[in-house]
């Protein structure tokens, strides 16, 4: 079999110690791909939320939730992804690792309707001059990802919930936003940062590029 992008010899170890190489080998090969599906994509738009997993350069990990409308991430091409990032915090834990270590890992799962989950490893970059930055309502920044494996995984774990309706804090077109409580707290309120110029925009999520 060629070269594994999918597994090290940690992976391995395990794989033999439970008789699983096989079947990890088989799935690879069926599964695993390094280019977006017609499906990967109208799944991956349809999503308002998905985790990812980044490190420092000292290989610390951290995971965060990223939220949005229905195509706040886009594909933007064959193995391209791009999402923007929203005022938040400020801590900057996800951002700040991919400046010092692009290595990511995005789980898009559904935890309503029909279960899926679908896995985009790859190289993550952040920019503040993104074409995408004037046409995305409040994105302080642009996030492209290029994906290195991309991969659906078994959603039998996966409980049964129901969606009732999306966060009043996704940014709108035309819309003031809103602020979280906790700004105005006396811990946090005299250090919050000031909120970042961002374009009024069409449309909440990354813009749709043109037809490939």
């Amino acid at each position: 079999m060629p070269q594994s992008i999918m597994y090290h010899e940690g992976n391995r170890r395990l794989q033999d110690r439970f008789d699983s190489r096989r079947i990890s080998d088989r799935l690879e090969a069926k599964l695993t791909r390094t280019a977006f599906t017609a499906d990967d994509q109208a799944y991956i738009e349809s999503v308002q939320y998905f985790f990812i997993a980044t490190a420092d350069a000292q290989g610390r990990p951290d995971c965060s939730f990223k939220g949005g409308p229905p195509g706040f991430v886009r594909v933007t091409g064959p193995s391209e992804l791009a999402f923007p990032d929203y005022d938040g915090n400020g801590m900057f834990k996800s951002l700040g690792n991919v400046l010092v270590n692009p290595h990511v890992g995005l789980l898009f799962i559904a935890m309503h309707d029909k279960p899926k989950r679908l896995r985009v490893n790859g190289s993550a970059t952040v920019r503040r001059d993104d074409p995408l930055l004037a046409e995305t309502v409040g994105a302080q920044l642009i996030v492209r990802v290029t994906a290195r494996a991309i991969f659906p995984n078994c959603p039998r774990y996966i409980p049964s919930m129901q969606l009732v309706a999306p966060s009043d804090y996704i940014p709108g077109a035309g819309c003031e936003p809103l602020e979280p409580a906790w700004k105005s707290f006396e811990d946090f309120r005299d250090a919050v940062h000031p909120r970042q110029p961002t374009a009024p925009g069409s449309q909440a999520g990354v813009a749709k590029p043109p037809d490939r």
